[in-house]
């Protein structure tokens, strides 16, 4: 079982890699962006979309492991809380 998800991991890794090398070969036109007067220099139009999925990946999990953090703390409160009032 362990050998299948394996497998599997590695298969969509791949599938997921295929989508993005092809998404860079397909999207090469230059772009430039601007944003409150700010105007960036002209590059390929998958730069910015790639910065901002890396970015996205980085900051997702970040937020997660804040939000299960905050949710574990909470239920340990509650349960030194019901063992003072149990007492």
């Amino acid at each position: 079982m362990r050998n299948l998800k394996r497998a599997l991991v590695a298969v969509l890794v791949l599938l997921l890699a295929a989508i993005v090398l092809f998404f860079v070969l397909e999207n090469q036109q230059e772009v430039s962006l601007g944003l409150f007067g700010w105007v960036s220099p002209a590059m390929p139009a998958a730069v910015p979309v790639l910065a901002a999925l890396i970015v996205g990946l980085a900051i997702g999990p970040l937020l997660g492991s804040y939000a299960v953090m905050r949710t574990r703390r909470r239920i340990r409160l509650q349960a030194r809380e019901a063992a003072l009032a149990g007492k």
